[in-house]
């Protein structure tokens, strides 16, 4: 499968989504997994070709939206993005949104990678290391060589 190219989805008058890309039907779940993997992807209408992407993106959000434990969208935000609609500043809001949410993500990688520095660095990650370094001793010390365990197969 070519992951260069946008996988392209069509979507048929009785709402089924077909893969070109792997010649199958798929559902929303397959098409949140291809956002997940960060797959460029384009629904379009089976008949005339034009673009449902932002109907099948939403259609997902709208359904992850319906659980309150799993949602993101509270009440009072989508009440504030609703009023930007018709507004002088609606064209600058998607930018503004998808600029707040592309420095969200990196700061995420970023305290992501430094707690992993922090349980490496910590006592576990010690430990770990410790641990590692006395079954190598151990092993060194059975053999007549003194060899590790690697070397000694080796020979």
């Amino acid at each position: 499968m070519d992951t260069t190219q946008p996988v392209v989805i069509k979507k048929y008058p009785n709402r089924r989504l077909y893969d070109t890309s792997q010649s199958k039907y798929v559902n929303l779940e397959y098409i949140r997994q291809l956002i997940l993997e960060h797959r460029d992807f384009q629904v379009v209408d089976s008949k005339s070709g034009e673009d449902l992407t932002k109907s099948v993106l939403l259609q997902i959000i709208s359904e992850s939206e319906t659980s309150q434990s799993q949602s993101l969208l509270t009440d009072t935000l989508l009440k504030q993005l609703i009023c930007f609609y018709g507004s002088d500043m609606q064209s600058f809001v998607p930018q503004y949104l998808e600029d707040s949410l592309t420095r969200f993500l990196s700061q995420q990688e970023k305290m992501r990678g430094m707690m992993k520095d922090l349980v490496a660095a910590g006592p576990l990650g010690l430990f770990g290391k410790m641990v590692e370094q006395n079954i190598e001793a151990w092993n060194r010390f059975n053999r007549p060589d003194g060899t590790p365990d690697d070397e000694s197969r080796d020979k």
